[in-house]
């Protein structure tokens, strides 16, 4: 649908336009036809007058070499004589560039010119018809006179009507050509001479001249082909001209005139620019017209309509423009304002209730979330508390007699080394696992943390000495790197093995094979809110298959596991106990190429927790 402001403008525009419109095409159109004919006259009657001047020259010539060849002095063949009358002849007239006397039987007479300039054509070499009647060759140019030129042969009568030999005439263009090629048709206005193949055999540039031809521009086609003559068309210059030709007499060149279209429409090129200029005016007269209408009427109803859809978007923080006309406009104006005003209160009323809504209800959904969290952490504590009761009464009770029956055999074990060694080996799995039970209860129910300076290399020695038998097993190469004047760090010792222990079973299980688990301790820092702490470094590398980034996720979850007979537990132990001692854990792993745990727990020196050690920590 058109706005007012385009009605207006179109209606302008088709009174202004369209008769001014019609009367211009019909103008422009007139014009040109009649620019098209006057051109085409003049272009005419040039062509014709050039033709004439130029078949009356070629006549003039001929009638020079009938004259010389009936004359006493070349008749009898004589070169004395010959030489004499032919070298006045030449300079009197002064067109020839030599004048040449052969005889019937093909000898030369008598030349002119000495130099090899200008050829004979091949008439002189003929006999026959050839010889006797006037001949006129093709025009040829020779570039060191920089001047074309043409033989007219004549046949020189001898006695009893017999021909005794030929006089050739090669005559030089420059003369006539500079006559033919002046035309007062404008700036652009030539004229060149072509023959049937449409080479160039006269042109104002003279590097032209039988060097390139017309044959595929619209000039050949104007020659030979019947076509509208009033029509433009390309010229060999591809540019757009209005041309004409005619044929030279008793010859096969054609004269061709011809004139650029531009110049020859630039009266109707000004007619054109007046009409558009004037077309120009009356658009801008119908559009300032439609700015004045729409200054006063369209353009305050438009900004009403966009307030409008401002108040329908609810927002009220645009202010409203206002007016101090007096009209019915101005009355619009104001009462607009009035019902903008009354809805801004009504709507900020409904924000404030809104805003007061929306924060009761953040509050409350804090509050379920909260509760959401702890009911779902009491849970979980209440499944790992009954877990862990299952598991004391179950495991503890054999257990317990398991290791008694191993204390009262210890006096009847042999007293070998070997044997020893197992004895030894198995108590400390025994206590292994009797400590896990009472952390798996301590994961519900923490426990007080008993805090020593540990030697890190000594205790990653004894984790070492405790799972090699089970690298061996699996046939996993086990290598260390371990700064030996690593400096103590302040915490559990059992529970610190415990978490290495946990580790490195976790990376042998990840092998499932023969692979490698490398274990290295070094000094490092990590920051703790902020603050550099200095700390001890221990990796724990495998070259099992990787953890996924989904897994990575849910890594550190209780009850979350991959493990057929897993439960879930271990890794949050060991995040519990790490930080329980101030440290953090790191985990870096790529599918297919292994995983590294990175564990910094906090040197003596410095700890966060050493002013507290004997305080109850928990996670």
């Amino acid at each position: 649908m058109f706005k007012l402001r385009t009605k207006v403008m179109l209606i302008f525009l088709m009174l202004a336009l369209v008769p001014l419109a019609i009367i211009g095409w019909f103008s422009i159109q007139t014009t040109e036809k009649l620019i098209s004919s006057m051109v085409m006259r003049q272009l005419e009657n040039a062509a014709t007058d050039k033709a004439a001047i130029f078949e009356r020259w070629l006549d003039e010539r001929k009638a020079d070499l009938e004259v010389m060849a009936g004359s006493p002095a070349v008749k009898y063949m004589e070169p004395a004589r010959i030489s004499d009358y032919l070298e006045l002849v030449q300079e009197k007239y002064g067109v020839y560039k030599d004048l040449t006397v052969v005889s019937d039987s093909g000898r030369v007479v008598y030349k002119t010119s000495k130099t090899a300039v200008g050829r004979l054509p091949d008439i002189a070499r003929n006999t026959g018809t050839g010889k006797n009647a006037l001949h006129i060759s093709a025009i040829t140019y020779a570039s060191e006179e920089k001047e074309s030129s043409f033989f007219i042969s004549a046949p020189i009568p001898g006695q009893n009507g017999q021909s005794a030999g030929t006089i050739y005439g090669r005559v030089g263009t420059s003369k006539i050509i500079d006559l033919i090629l002046n035309i007062s048709l404008g700036a652009t206005g030539e004229c060149y001479l072509v023959n049937e193949e449409g080479r160039f055999l006269a042109h104002k540039d003279p590097e032209r001249i039988l060097t390139e031809n017309i044959s595929r521009s619209g000039s050949f086609k104007n020659i030979f082909e019947k076509r509208d003559r009033d029509k433009a068309y390309l010229d060999y210059r591809g540019i757009e001209v209005l041309g004409t030709s005619k044929r030279v007499g008793g010859t096969d060149w054609y004269l061709v005139v011809e004139q650029d279209r531009e110049e020859a429409f630039q009266s109707a090129s000004t007619l054109k620019s007046i009409i558009y200029l004037t077309v120009f005016l009356c658009i801008g007269s119908a559009m300032m017209l439609t700015w004045m209408l729409s200054y006063n009427i369209v353009s305050p109803i438009r900004n009403l309509s966009k307030y409008a859809e401002v108040i329908a978007d609810s927002n009220f923080d645009q202010p409203i423009v206002k007016t101090e006309r007096n009209d019915e406009i101005g009355m619009l104006y104001r009462s607009f304002e009035d019902m903008y005003q009354k809805l801004q209160q009504r709507h900020n009323h409904l924000k404030e209730k809104v805003g007061i809504k929306e924060a009761e209800l953040k509050e409350t959904d804090m509050i379920l979330e909260k509760t959401r969290r702890v009911a779902e952490r009491s849970e979980k504590f209440a499944a790992m508390g009954r877990m862990g009761a299952a598991v004391a009464h179950e495991i503890r009770t054999p257990l317990t007699s398991l290791k008694l029956f191993l204390e009262s055999a210890q006096d009847q074990i042999s007293s070998s080394p070997e044997d020893e060694e197992d004895y030894r080996v198995a108590m400390k799995q025994i206590n292994r696992i009797e400590t896990s039970i009472n952390r798996f209860l301590d994961f519900v129910k923490p426990q007080d943390l008993v805090f020593s300076v540990i030697d890190v290399p000594a205790l990653i020695d004894d984790v070492i000495y405790m799972i090699r038998p089970l690298a061996n097993r699996q046939e996993c190469a086990l290598e260390t790197d371990i700064d030996r004047n690593l400096a103590p760090v302040l915490g559990d010792r059992k529970l610190l093995a415990e978490a290495l222990v946990n580790l490195m079973v976790n990376s042998l299980e990840a092998v499932a094979g023969r692979g490698t688990l490398c274990v290295a301790a070094s000094e490092d820092r990590f920051e703790n809110n902020g603050t550099p702490v200095s700390c001890a470094r221990i990796e724990i590398r495998d070259t099992g298959p990787g953890i996924s980034e989904d897994q990575m996720e849910s890594l550190f979850e209780p009850f979350y596991t991959t493990k057929a007979s897993g439960t879930g537990l271990g890794l949050p132990l060991v995040l519990s106990t790490i930080k329980n001692h101030g440290g953090v854990i790191r985990v870096k792993s790529e599918v297919d190429k292994g995983t590294v745990f990175i564990l910094f727990i906090p040197l003596k020196s410095g700890h966060p927790l050493q002013e507290d050690h004997g305080k109850n920590t928990h996670h």
